[in-house]
């Protein structure tokens, strides 16, 4: 199976460059993680998905259709420097980005120097030797001042490696879509309908002319802390742009391949896995996809600034 959604400005993937393979040894210990750091979400039935035009096809946001998920614990945000070097402290985990020995960084934030291997049909990404989570930019970036920040260059199996040690687990995409919408009933944002509410912004996405200019009129041109703007009615941070959300589930366009409307898992195989929440590189002239109901997708081993 092919990758099965429109190319996107948020998902520069490794299917697209070499076919290289990067083994990655996990040495993980399996925690019995505590729940009062985390969001209790109620779960029940709401309304996943749109039947609005405002999505692309191949991305199959829709129907709209009701679906029911029991209640469980989300993290208020996205996982940040600081605890995942924690994470390698303790195991010496090595990411399938320093597997690989490199990965996709925004060509703006490079020197001129720096430039990395472009990206055929998405110019704006770059091949980056030595780019991974803990130098974002490649060689002579650091994360110093961004620990409280998400990480990032983080593949699918990463994740799960993170998950296993901190004994948590992923969402799957149904759970995420109703702890992202608060508790709001087929709302286009985390919030309301509106994108900036009173001129306040809500969310880190991109503003000006993509890729060109960026205004950063939000406060931001890449990453912003995790816990930044306000949280959703359940408590959660950033579900909308700053960075995409890996879930569990394998990618289907069909929602009849997703596994029906009762606590669904997804696809039972595939070769891309779901992402969610968009980033700080979308922009409704190409990748609107920070709206609650829109998704993407990547495969397993893909790792990105963003």
């Amino acid at each position: 199976m092919g990758h099965e959604n429109e190319a996107s400005c948020c998902a520069a993937s490794r299917a697209h460059t070499d076919g290289r393979v990067a083994t990655v040894k996990e040495n993980t210990r399996q925690k019995t993680a505590p729940t009062e750091d985390m969001i209790y979400i109620p779960g029940g039935k709401f309304l996943m998905g749109t039947n609005s035009k405002e999505g692309f096809p191949a991305d199959g946001e829709g129907p709209m259709r009701k679906v029911k998920v029991n209640p469980f614990y989300m993290d208020p945000c996205t996982v940040t420097n600081a605890q995942f070097a924690e994470f390698v402290e303790e195991t010496g985990y090595r990411t399938e980005a320093e597997a690989f020995g490199w990965s996709f960084v925004f060509r703006n934030f490079l020197s001129g120097k720096k430039t990395g291997r472009v990206v055929q049909g998405t110019p704006w990404w770059a091949a980056v030797d030595g780019a991974y989570w803990y130098q974002p930019e490649g060689p002579g970036s650091a994360i110093d001042d961004r620990m409280d920040h998400p990480v990032v260059h983080i593949s699918w199996n990463d994740a799960q490696a993170y998950c296993k040690w901190v004994g948590k687990r992923l969402p799957t995409e149904a759970e995420w879509e109703f702890a992202a919408r608060g508790g709001l009933e087929q709302k286009r944002y985390p919030w309301g309908d509106e994108l900036t509410p009173k001129d306040e912004h809500r969310c880190n996405i991109w503003q000006g002319v993509f890729p060109k200019k960026n205004t950063e009129e939000d406060g931001y041109a890449g990453t912003a802390p995790a816990k930044s703007f306000l949280p959703n009615g359940y408590g959660l941070y950033n579900v909308s742009g700053n960075v995409w959300e890996w879930c569990s589930d394998w990618f289907a366009k069909s929602i009849h391949r997703r596994g029906g409307r009762e606590n669904p898992q997804g696809a039972e195989s595939g070769t891309i896995k779901v992402m969610r929440g968009g980033s700080y590189l979308c922009h409704k002239s190409y990748c609107n996809r920070y709206r609650v109901a829109a998704r993407s997708s990547n495969t397993p081993d893909s790792s990105t600034g963003n």
